[in-house]
C-alpha cells in the first residue's frame, strides 16, 4: 500500500505491478511507468484519462484503458437535474422556506423548460443521452458543436450541427461534455460568456479547466448569464474562499456526477479488460493500444 498518491511514492509499489488502476485522484507518469518493467496495462476506474501519459504509455507498449459507457447515464441525469433546479429556482425556494420567507413564492419566478433550446459543446455519449433525456422529455430543440457529425442522431433527435458561436447566442441551456485538451482549456471564456443571452444558463459536468472559473464568476455577477450548474472546478476541491459558494444563482455539487451505485459498479467493471491485457487478450475500451 502506497503512503500517497505522490510519484516518489507510487514508483515504490510497483517493480512487481502487471496491472494498475486509478479513480479520479489518481496520475500516471512515465517515471512511474518506466519504475514497471512488468507493467502491461493501465486502467481508470471511469472516462477521463488525462492524468495518464500516453504518450509514455505507446512508447513502452503498455495499454490504456477505461469505462467511457459507465458513467453516460449518471452524468446525462445530472445534467437535467441542473437545468430543472435552476429553471425552477428549488435551491433558491428550499433555502428561503428553511428560513421561514414563505412570501418568496412572490420572488421566486421561475421559468419553463419545455421547448427550451438545449446547446451541446461536444456529441459523444454523454452530450447525445442528454439530448435524448431533453428531446424526448421537454420537446427541447436540439444544437449541437462536435468536430465528428452525427448524422443519424441528428435525424433521431432532429438535432441541428451549428457553428460554437450560435450554441452560445441562441441556446437557453448550454452544457459541456468535452474532454479537457490543450485545445479546450479554457474554451468558456469572457468573450464567451458575453455572447450568451442573458436568460441562458452553464452547466458542466466535464472538466473544470475548460472552464475560466474568474470569467464565469465574473459573468454570474454581472448577470451576462442568469445561472450555472456546476460538477466541476478548477482548481479541486474548490476553495472554501470562492464568491461561487456565495451565489443564489448557481447550483454546486463536488465532481460526483457519475457517482451512482449503477455508474461505481460499471466503472468497476475496468477489471475485465485489465485482466484481458494481462492475459494477452484484445480489450473492449482500449485508449491507448501496443504497437
Amino acid at each position: 500500500m502506497a503512503e500517497s498518491l505522490a510519484e516518489e511514492d507510487l514508483v515504490k509499489e510497483v517493480l512487481d505491478v502487471e496491472g494498475i488502476i486509478i479513480r479520479a485522484n489518481g496520475k500516471i507518469t512515465r517515471r512511474i511507468m518506466e519504475a514497471a518493467p512488468r507493467l502491461k496495462v493501465v486502467a481508470r476506474h471511469g472516462t477521463g484519462v488525462e492524468a495518464i501519459d500516453h504518450e509514455a504509455a505507446a512508447d513502452l507498449g503498455i495499454v490504456v484503458v477505461n469505462t467511457p459507457e459507465a458513467n453516460v447515464e449518471s452524468v446525462a441525469e445530472q445534467c437535467l437535474a441542473f437545468m430543472i433546479v435552476l429553471g425552477k429556482r428549488l435551491f433558491e425556494s428550499d433555502t428561503a422556506i428553511r428560513a421561514g420567507d414563505w412570501d418568496s413564492r412572490y420572488r421566486l419566478i421561475g421559468t419553463e423548460l419545455l421547448g427550451k433550446t438545449l446547446g451541446l459543446v461536444g456529441f459523444g455519449r454523454i452530450g447525445q443521452r442528454v439530448a435524448e433525456l431533453c428531446h424526448a422529455s421537454l420537446s427541447m430543440p436540439i444544437k449541437y458543436f462536435d468536430v465528428v457529425a452525427y448524422p443519424e442522431v441528428e435525424k433521431t433527435l432532429g438535432a441541428l450541427r451549428v457553428s460554437f458561436e450560435e450554441i452560445l447566442e441562441t441556446a437557453d441551456f448550454v452544457s459541456i461534455h468535452v474532454p479537457l485538451l490543450p485545445d479546450t482549456r479554457g474554451l468558456i471564456g469572457e468573450t464567451e460568456l458575453k455572447r450568451m443571452k442573458p436568460t441562458a444558463f452553464l452547466i458542466n459536468t466535464s472538466r473544470g479547466a475548460v472552464v475560466d472559473q474568474q470569467a464565469l464568476i465574473l459573468a454570474l455577477e454581472q448577470g451576462w448569464i442568469r445561472g450555472a450548474g456546476l460538477d466541476v472546478y478548477d482548481p479541486e476541491p474548490l476553495p472554501t474562499a470562492s464568491p461561487l459558494l456565495e451565489m443564489d444563482n448557481v447550483v454546486l455539487s463536488p465532481h460526483m456526477a457519475s457517482h451512482t451505485d449503477e455508474a461505481l459498479f460499471r466503472m468497476a467493471m475496468v477489471i475485465d479488460d485489465v485482466l484481458a491485457v494481462i492475459r494477452g487478450e484484445a480489450p473492449t475500451f482500449p485508449v491507448v493500444m501496443k504497437q
